[in-house]
């Protein structure tokens, strides 16, 4: 029979052993943002555009361009990067027995929340991973971008904490989560066996003129997949476990990543200060703020930024290859229909759009959480 002491000492034993294992996860996630970090100033000294070395929303805006979904010329390049992430997710998933194929769990809604995430991205001119680099770069323009996306997260808290849910998802076929990886295979064949069937932007035309050699992308892109798999780090779900939780575990890793590339940025001669002339940005503060809350609020709906939704689609989850799509889709009609950013600042057009996608997600998140409840 096990006395009180003995008792005791397990209990102490496994407070012990959980602690441990808080650290070692911490100390992982460290590592792998400031890698993470490093990866995107090294893409952008290699030839991919400032304060854009690594940036989700702008590169699947400039891979829809290369597959001809819009022709703005001066955004269309299929990025190896994205291609990457997808691959290293899966090859890591596959060797750590974490690939699953899953999914049903509301997908055109998903796909209609990926849409609008990419139109918020777009006003801001940047998903949450380049909201980093840019601020890493001196673009304080990037601090508007924060506390939007911080604010969206808060919102999306709020329906979170009162049963919001898009109802469970239902285990598929390997074969149904392979999809999605195999696609990114394609692409990759496509951009370097047969590039004539893709739009490229003209040399000197923007920043689909401006990326690092193929390989060194797609290296890159997989090394960040690889890192995005094992730390599980996002950059919603760093602000939300912190106000859900109070778990700062993955708020390390986004911490990391905007020290690492500050250091990279100042030691390269990339670190440029101040407000005006940033590299493709605006200083318009109140749609900086308004995109990024319409970003930040889609994701934490999500459950997950841009970044982690490659991941997870990388790992076999169909839900977040839709969400690809509308991110895909919404990049095509941002820039088909003038709602996208530019130096110049946002269109009107983009204005409206913005607000259009805060009603939309507001709604689905009341309808998916005060809604009448499955039995």
């Amino acid at each position: 029979m096990i006395t009180v002491s003995e008792v005791r000492i397990l209990q102490k034993n496994y407070e012990m052993r959980f602690i441990m294992d808080t650290k070692k996860e911490q100390i992982t996630i460290a590592i792998g943002g400031a890698l993470l970090g490093m990866i995107a100033v090294a893409l952008s000294y290699f030839g991919n555009p400032a304060n854009m070395g690594f940036c989700i929303a702008c590169f699947i805006r400039d891979s829809a361009g290369a597959l001809g979904l819009h022709r703005a010329a001066a955004v269309e390049y299929l990025r190896p990067e994205i291609i990457g992430v997808v691959l290293g997710a899966f090859l890591i998933s596959i060797g750590r027995k974490e690939f699953s194929a899953k999914g049903g769990s509301s997908p055109f809604t998903r796909f209609i929340m990926g849409f609008f995430v990419m139109i918020g991205c777009l006003m801001f001119l940047g998903c949450p991973f380049r909201m980093l680099l840019r601020l890493a770069g001196g673009d304080f323009n990037a601090l508007f971008g924060l506390a939007g996306f911080a604010c969206g997260i808060g919102c999306g808290v709020f329906f979170l904490t009162r049963g919001y849910s898009l109802k469970r998802t239902y285990r598929q076929s390997s074969s149904e989560g392979i999809i999605f990886p195999v696609l990114q295979v394609v692409f990759l064949i496509l951009l370097v066996g047969f590039p004539v069937l893709l739009l490229f932007t003209e040399a000197g035309g923007g920043p689909g003129a401006l990326h690092a050699p193929i390989i060194l992308s797609l290296v890159f892109g997989i090394a960040a997949g690889i890192i995005g798999q094992v730390t599980r780090l996002c950059m919603a779900g760093g602000i939300r476990d912190l106000i859900l939780f109070k778990d700062s575990r993955l708020i390390i890793g986004f911490v990391c990543i905007l020290v690492a590339a500050l250091i990279g940025n100042i030691v390269l001669g990339f670190f440029h200060p101040g407000f005006a002339n940033q590299p493709i940005a605006h200083t318009d503060g109140l749609w900086n703020f308004l995109g990024m809350v319409l970003a930040g609020l889609g994701s934490s709906l999500l459950g997950g930024c841009p970044f982690r939704q490659l991941i997870l689609a990388g790992e076999g989850n169909t839900d977040s290859a839709v969400t690809w799509l509308g991110l895909l889709t919404g990049a095509a009609f941002a820039h088909n229909f003038g709602l996208a950013s530019s130096a110049a600042g946002p269109t009107p057009a983009g204005k409206a759009a913005v607000v259009i996608g805060l009603v939309v997600l507001l709604c689905i998140a009341a309808a998916n959480t005060f809604g009448k409840k499955e039995a």
